[in-house]
């Protein structure tokens, strides 16, 4: 792991698209949301409002479509969104740096420019019912033939939104018998591609964010698939780096809102909350300090030209361990926003639960750690499966 120097670039161009921003947004307010509206409907109509000022796709080139400047700028603007509670910026910016080191520059130029102004909504064909955390796992296949093209076939579980998309980056296996790490390819799947079945999946709370994604006999040209063969593993590595990164998903400002309600909270009922709360809004204020000085020397590493690697699976623990204490500290804080429909709190305490298992489960982080930043044998690592009852 290399010692890299925290350079934010200049900070008074950073102030500059800032101020730029505050006055973008006065003329341009969010939109309201219809009353039987979807919610990834919403946020599409509030993605090209966005692009529409020049506001999505900062850190992507010009050639693509963005406005080649550094990914600081983009978290400037989610920054500015997130002290308003306003929705982020469109999570697209992880599948864009995908398509940024591994698509030809043929599918650069087509794809990137339609992706950044919402003409096409992505979702990520990744996890599968038998292969989660452990996505080296897949057995989703795409067999190739002689003229070049694939047939797929398999199951993708957990795809968030495809019901509302139109192209899946998709991973699958190419070969059967290499090893699970370099046997990965990837693909752009249109979701309308025969023999594809979107299936919605209705959630405990109710909504049907996640899809069931089946795949039968599905033909895909070689000029869909996304880099090499066998470059599917990198790439994806590539993309749940920038999920990881609590500045580049815009979790950031959302709980620096919270915290300093917390901290506010604190001050003014000192003499009422009992020692053992101020003491969890005290941890709770430290695990957002700690997360951003990581988050801040993760982008500062990449302006400097580091690529993705294992130390994202850090960050992906101390975002879930920083999300699911403030939002379990925060109910017992602000009792009421059990009661009734709830608040918005009560909403994010239960998403809060799924964070050390969506994006790869903690234990999996905990090996990679392990594994591949601290060297320690095998019989040392946690433990993943059961052991035998026997």
């Amino acid at each position: 792991m290399t010692d890299i120097p925290l350079d934010f670039g200049d900070l008074a161009d950073l102030e500059l698209l800032r101020r730029a921003f505050r006055a973008w947004l006065a003329e341009h307010p969010l939109p309201e949301r219809g009353a039987d509206e979807p919610v990834p409907v919403f946020l599409h109509r509030w993605h090209r409002q966005l692009h529409s000022g020049g506001w999505v796709g900062l850190d992507v080139p010009e050639r693509y479509g963005g406005r080649g400047l550094t990914a600081l700028h983009q978290v400037a603007v989610s920054d500015e969104l997130g002290a308003r509670g306003a929705p982020g910026v469109p999570r697209i910016g992880y599948l864009a740096h995908a398509l940024l080191e591994f698509a030809s520059e043929e599918q650069r130029r087509r794809l990137l420019p339609r992706m950044l102004r919402g003409d096409d909504v992505w979702c990520q064909g990744f996890s599968e019912p038998g292969a989660g955390s452990d996505l080296a796992g897949m057995s989703t296949h795409a067999e190739r033939h002689a003229d070049g093209h694939y047939t797929v076939n398999g199951q993708k579980l957990w795809t968030s939104y495809a019901q509302y998309s139109d192209l899946c980056l998709l991973l699958a296996r190419t070969d059967r018998a290499g090893p699970p790490h370099t046997s990965i390819s990837a693909f752009a799947l249109p979701l309308d591609r025969a023999g594809v079945t979107v299936r919605p999946l209705r959630a405990a709370g109710g909504d049907d964010e996640f899809c069931e994604l089946f795949l039968d006999d599905v033909r895909l040209e070689e000029s869909e698939r996304i880099g090499a063969e066998s470059e599917g593993w990198s790439l994806a590595m590539t993309t749940v780096s920038y999920e990881r990164n609590a500045l580049d998903t815009g979790h950031l400002p959302k709980y620096g809102l919270l915290v300093e309600r917390l901290r506010r909270t604190a001050h003014e009922r000192r003499d009422t909350l009992p020692d053992g709360l101020l003491s969890e809004i005290g941890r709770c204020v430290v695990d957002y300090g700690v997360l951003v000085a990581h988050a801040r020397r993760r982008t500062a590493e990449r302006l400097a030209g580091q690529g993705a690697g294992p130390e994202s699976s850090i960050d992906k623990l101390l975002m879930t361990r920083a999300e699911q204490r403030l939002y379990e500290t925060a109910l017992k804080v602000f009792p009421e926003e059990l009661y009734g429909e709830g608040g918005e709190v009560l909403g994010d305490y239960f998403y809060s639960r799924a964070a050390s298992v969506y994006g790869g489960t903690s234990q999996i982080q905990r090996n990679i750690i392990a594994k591949r930043l601290l060297n320690l044998p095998a019989d040392l690592r946690l433990r993943t499966e059961p052991r035998d009852a026997t």
